[in-house]
This record gives structure tokens, sequence and C-alpha cells, in this order.
């Protein structure tokens, strides 16, 4: 019976140990990050633009770096107020405590833009083919609405961006996500603005899927 206790102790020990261990090596729920874009355009002719761009995010708590990825692709001006977007993207990411993820994306879809008295309405409808590992590969679907309104601070102009994205996964049959963002950009010159926002990510699929985040995009135009 001594024996009986001492192997029965030892193993509810070693379980509970073994649950720890994994409970703290699991990936998180939720996560503070970076965000940092780098975007280069190129016009081709007044119809056509083609894009480099490259992204940073920094996660764990802003710790380290979790997400990297490069891309490049072509917008389309079919008419005034309609852009069409072909994009190519790869991603290398690593969550903490999480597994490496690779995936190579190809997004087709048009973006919508109207002027509204002094603001700008923009409606961006993206689909997504994603070829991933170590998940399964999938379609996607996004919807971005965004509400553009220039202001002044002092005699500098910005311009107040305020939007929110909603995810449609394919593999699960389900609204995964979703993305409410503030922001202010500030044109420096024709070739560069700087886009300043504060994110807010909710995703109950994705690990860690909620997030806050501090993002910044470099926009440079040739």
């Amino acid at each position: 019976m001594k024996h009986f206790k001492f192997i029965f102790v030892s193993s509810a020990i070693l379980l509970c140990a073994l649950a720890n261990a994994i409970g703290q090596t699991r990936a998180p729920k939720s996560d503070v990050q970076s965000w940092t874009d780098i975007q280069l355009t190129v016009p081709v002719n007044k119809k056509v633009d083609f894009l480099i761009q490259g992204t940073l995010r920094v996660g764990g708590n802003v710790s380290t770096p979790v997400d990297e990825r490069w891309g490049f692709g072509f917008n389309y001006k079919l008419q005034k107020y309609v852009t069409l977007n072909e994009l190519y993207f790869h991603r290398e990411a690593k969550p903490p405590n999480g597994r490496q993820e690779r995936e190579d994306r190809l997004t087709f879809g048009a973006t919508l833009r109207k002027p509204i008295g002094k603001f700008a309405l923009v409606d961006r409808n993206w689909f997504e083919r994603r070829w991933r590992a170590p998940q399964v590969d999938a379609w996607r679907y996004r919807n971005a609405v965004l509400l553009e309104h220039p202001f002044n601070i002092g005699k500098t102009k910005f311009t107040l961006a305020v939007g929110d994205e909603v995810f449609y996964d394919w593999s699960l049959h389900v609204w995964v996500r979703n993305r409410f963002a503030v922001g202010a950009s500030h044109a420096f010159n024709k070739h560069f603005t700087f886009y300043v926002y504060g994110m807010r990510q909710n995703d109950g699929r994705a690990r860690p899927g909620d997030i806050s985040i501090l993002g910044t995009q470099l926009r440079f135009r040739l």
C-alpha cells in the first residue's frame, strides 16, 4: 500500500508539472505588438502603380520579432473612384512560444473611394488565397471600411482615419477576425507620407488573436 501511495503521489506531481510546463510554453491568447510597414510606389503610367512592401511585427509585449513579410503587386485605376488590387506576399512568423509559420499569399480585390463633402469614404474588398504551413491552405475574404477627414495643427495638414476590417475564413466557414483602428497621416511632400495608428484586433481562433497594436507606415512614391 505504501508503494502504491508513493507511485500515485509521484505521478500526480509529475502530471501537474507537465501541465504547468505546457501552459507556460503555449502561445498566449493576447499580446501587445508594434507593426512597421515600408511601402514604395512606382508609377508605371497614369492608371497603373507598381508596389513593393516590407513589414516587421514585434510582439511578445514588444520584446521580440514575431512576423516578417515582404511583397509586391499592382494597383490598376479602373475609373475615378475604383482601383483594382493585385498583390503577392511571403510571410515568416513565430508567435511567442508558438510554432514556426510560413505563408505565400495572393490577393485580388478592389478599393472604392468616394468623397463626401470634406470626408472620404473608402471601402476595400479583398479575396486572398493562402498557402500555409503548418496550417491548411485556405481562402479568405476581407472587407475594410475607412472614413478619412483632413485637419490642421497650426499650419500643418493631417488626415484623420477611422476604420474597421472584418475577416471571413472559408476553411473554418466563420467570421474569424475584427480590427478597429484610429490613426493620422501627414504628407511631408508628394514623395513621402507618414502614417501612425492604434489598432485593436480580436480573433478567437488565432494565438495570439487579441492584440493591441501601435503601427507606423512609411509610404514612399517615386
